[in-house]
């Protein structure tokens, strides 16, 4: 399946040829696509599984978009670990297990950010969940590739021991 992704993302990328590198192509257009999976994800459990609703779960209670928040984390967490791993970053040497442990951290560091930016967007700024959770992803993007290129996916530069 990942050389099917990987073939029809590298189908587009000769306009981008001169702008960026492919890895980087690849790293945009799988976050990019994962980016759009979770947006689509939250907004059909925000507005149609949670319905807006708190969730009481008696010893805790979460508002709509956490609740909506916590259930699409881990589908996409997922999704993005299989594209990162087979499609953006398929030259690391590390192995799989230290990559998804890798790969767990700086999603938590994410999820950190995503938690505390729609707090602060949605709570304290009182924009709307959806569009809070676009702005939030600006800032966890930017997090994400450069801890998933230097830390998770690293790769051995050449003539390094």
């Amino acid at each position: 399946m990942h050389n099917i992704i990987r073939r029809f993302i590298d189908f587009f990328y000769p306009p981008f040829k001169k702008l960026m590198p492919l890895p980087f192509f690849r790293y945009l257009s799988c976050g990019g696509l994962n980016v759009v999976f979770d947006w689509l994800l939250f907004a059909l459990f925000y507005n149609f599984i949670i319905q807006k609703q708190i969730i009481d779960l008696e010893f805790i209670a979460f508002t709509p978009h956490i609740a909506a928040l916590l259930a699409t984390f881990p589908i996409t967490l997922l999704s993005g670990f299989y594209l990162s791993k087979f499609v953006s970053f398929e030259g690391s040497d590390l192995r799989g297990r230290v990559q998804l442990f890798r790969y767990l951290l700086v999603v938590a560091g994410c999820l950190i950010i995503n938690y505390f930016c729609l707090k602060l967007f949605v709570d304290g700024m009182q924009i709307f969940p959806t569009p809070a959770k676009m702005i939030t992803t600006v800032f966890t993007t930017i997090f994400s590739y450069v801890m998933q290129k230097n830390y998770t996916f690293e790769q051995k530069k050449q003539g390094k021991k």
